[in-house]
């Protein structure tokens, strides 16, 4: 398959198989890909994200013969929209270790994009025995922000967005093409991630996303100290993949070499020269990362194997 045919996934592949888990609050909806053998892969989404973000990982892996791939709509995003707080990254946490209990997985890699990999490098810490192993896009450690900056400061269009509603899903799918990390992006992988943030009725449809949720969390992903230290603590063999542009298609991106210097000797971290801070869930670079999750899946399986 060419990364032309790749770039139009099928809606079959891209609606994955849906259900939901038990949380305090509410039902979380989650979104299973994939048929592979061994325990499933739990794919953590972003700030203002929802679960389709990792459809094309998932597909990727799958085509290497790996293991599925299961994804949540975060508390307060997507098809989860409508649970309430508290919310914050130990909440994520709780809810994470709910999906693994309700899919009878013991242990696993975790793949965290942007937020999510702030979710996960938590969620190792915390509980050590359910997972093997990390791999982490654009996220997880600290950003270089001024003294009393909050969220908004560091995403802008993403949080006004969130206060905004679109006639139709058409203008929606135009704001976002319109965004500059997307100019010259767009495929069937980002319409369904997209589409899939909807909610309410035309002419009045908004993002799914509770800002309330983002502002607690963000405020977690700028200034809580445990939340912040948890890259530098993880008890797993993890892999940092950063972006060499921003959110907004610039240069530099979140992170560079110089912010990267005080990383663990043993995390590893790969530079994705052509991407930005979105692109590499959406475009052929998520062949690349699904390989990175394959090593480390490998890597659990022959640990297990010499045990």
């Amino acid at each position: 398959m060419t990364d032309t045919e790749r770039d139009r996934a099928p809606v079959s592949w891209t609606a994955g198989d849906a259900s939901t888990v038990p949380v305090p609050g509410g039902d979380l909806a989650v979104t299973r890909w994939g048929t592979g053998p061994g325990a499933p892969v739990l794919g953590v989404h972003g700030i203002t994200a929802n679960g389709y973000a990792l459809a094309r990982v998932a597909a990727e892996l799958d085509r290497l013969g790996g293991p599925p791939l299961i994804a949540p709509d975060l508390r307060g995003r997507g098809r989860s929209g409508h649970l309430p707080g508290p919310f914050g990254l130990g909440a994520h946490v709780d809810d994470l270790l709910a999906v693994l209990d309700a899919h009878d997985v013991d242990r696993t890699v975790l793949v965290g994009h942007s937020m999510g990999a702030f979710v996960a490098c938590l969620a190792a810490v915390r509980h050590p025995d359910r997972v093997t192993g990390l791999l982490l896009v654009d996220g997880g450690l600290g950003l270089p922000v001024p003294p009393g900056a909050d969220i908004e400061d560091v995403l802008g269009p993403a949080m006004a967005r969130l206060r905004t509603s679109f006639p139709s899903a058409d203008a929606y799918r135009d704001f976002w093409r319109r965004h500059p990390a997307m100019a010259g992006r767009w495929n069937t992988w980002v319409d369904r991630y997209v589409t899939r943030d909807l909610t309410g009725t035309p002419p009045r449809l908004r993002s799914a996303c509770s800002e309330e949720a983002a502002r607690v969390d963000g405020a977690q992903v700028l200034g809580d100290p445990e939340v912040l230290g948890a890259i530098h603590r993880l008890p797993r063999p993890a892999r940092l993949a950063w972006a060499a542009r921003g959110l907004l298609d610039e240069s530099p991106g979140l992170y560079t070499p110089g912010r990267l210097a005080g990383l663990p000797d043993d995390l590893v971290t790969l530079e994705l020269p052509d991407d930005n801070h979105y692109s590499p869930m959406f475009s052929s670079t998520a062949a690349l990362l699904a390989e990175q999750v394959h090593t480390l899946v490998e890597q659990t399986v022959q640990v297990q194997g010499e045990l």
